[in-house]
């Protein structure tokens, strides 16, 4: 859990509740998708747990345990001959469907969602990434209070250790209104925000923004144009905070650029609630770059683009601001451009290699033709006054099937 939530706040469930502890070794139980399988490795190997043993069910919505009973007796099997100290369902659970779980197999079991809220908790640094994750953590947990009351009454010892049904009411109201605190505390954030935005449109700043799924390459395309050094990880979630920073798309044409937290598929709502402060940063873009690692199958790179719109969609966010940006595409033979690029037909794209700087200088020069649009032409002469921390290359030596500016 956060450290700087109380213990209390969050000690509803051995079951349902999780500090993350490096190297617990895990039984994943997933769905058998390629897709999913490969997303909820990530997550687990995220959170730094070890996967003993992989387990795929078509459906995990059994009432009593998540999982059907002969999967639940094949867990407490494998639990109990690899010795391990955790099982993690890949999907939403109820309190009772863990507690239950956890009775019959003797271990730890934690959901999807809580794995997602551990690994933010290892990530947050700032005052308002903290404040995000543990109200994020409160909106997970307050839901399963009533539920833990039920079970609390049936003598299990399960809730909160067990207290009548009073003392849970009290505890509820209590999360509550710690919930109303930290809400007021992100609405001063946004606020402060929403002042930013003042003094940048007075200013005359355009604003970029990155935004994508999660190890799509954002802040590697971020430290290359702002000469910056943030983390790079392909673990999920390395970045849950926003950073911006101004940058020269050209000499003489300055816009900041800022980095955003990634999205990610099955990301439950109150979860983008709780982000909501810094994922509002999008809305105030005057472009958006929707970056995607285009290496990865068109299967994957279909799903992985509607989560990305969906989120997009919840912000209310118009699509004609978004420029989808193809990223790793020198991980990408030059026949298979022209099929993924029409995963994207719907949206200008455009393709580059945030690693090798491939395709970058064109992608400037979109960004000067997007953002100051009516201005002036921007010619090839124009495009020689890039700065020089790329790499030296003519606008030719990208891929002519590179994408589309629409």
């Amino acid at each position: 859990m956060l450290s700087c939530m109380k213990k209390e706040s969050s000690d509803f469930d051995k079951n349902t509740s999780s500090v993350t502890t490096a190297g617990k070794k895990v039984i994943l139980v997933t769905y058998p998708d390629e897709f999913v399988k490969e997303e909820a490795i990530g997550l687990v190997d995220a959170a730094n747990y070890k996967i003993a043993q992989i387990i795929t069910q078509k459906r995990l919505s059994n009432q009593q345990y998540g999982v059907g009973s002969g999967k639940a007796e094949e867990l407490r099997s494998i639990a109990e001959n690899e010795k391990t100290d955790m099982i993690i369902v890949d999907e939403r659970l109820s309190s009772g469907q863990a507690h239950n779980l956890a009775k019959f197999t003797h271990q730890e079991v934690i959901d999807r969602e809580r794995l997602i809220l551990d690994i933010f908790n290892s990530r947050a640094t700032t005052t308002e990434a903290k404040l995000q994750v543990k109200l994020a953590e409160l909106k997970y947990e307050i839901p399963r209070a009533r539920e833990a009351v039920r079970i609390s009454l049936k003598g299990e010892q399960a809730g909160f250790m067990g207290m009548g049904e009073y003392a849970v009411d009290i505890k509820f109201r209590a999360l509550k209104k710690q919930m109303n605190l930290i809400q007021k505390k992100l609405e001063s954030a946004r606020r402060q925000r929403q002042l930013f935005k003042v003094s940048r449109e007075r200013l005359k700043f355009p604003y970029v923004s990155l935004a994508g799924y999660t190890s799509s390459g954002k802040t590697t395309l971020f430290n290359r144009f702002v000469s910056e050094t943030k983390e790079e990880s392909p673990n999920l979630f390395t970045t849950l905070t926003t950073t911006t920073r101004s940058f020269e798309p050209i000499s003489g044409k300055k816009v900041l650029l800022s980095d955003t937290v990634g999205f990610i598929s099955r990301l439950p709502t109150y979860m983008v609630e709780a982000f909501k402060s810094t994922l509002e940063e999008l809305t105030y873009a005057d472009l958006i770059l929707l970056m995607v690692d285009s290496s990865e199958p068109l299967d994957v790179l279909r799903v992985k683009y509607s989560s990305c719109r969906q989120v997009m969609d919840q912000l209310h966010i118009n699509p004609v601001k978004i420029l989808v940006v193809l990223n790793k595409i020198d991980l990408v033979p030059k026949e298979a451009i022209p099929q993924i690029t029409e995963v994207f037909k719907d949206l200008p794209n455009t393709c580059i290699s945030s690693k090798t700087g491939e395709g970058t200088r064109k992608l400037r020069l979109i960004i000067v033709h997007r953002i100051f649009e009516g201005e002036e032409e921007i010619t090839e002469e124009d495009s020689r006054k890039i700065v020089s921390r790329d790499p030296v290359q003519t606008l030719s030596s990208v891929h002519p099937e590179s994408g589309s500016m629409g």
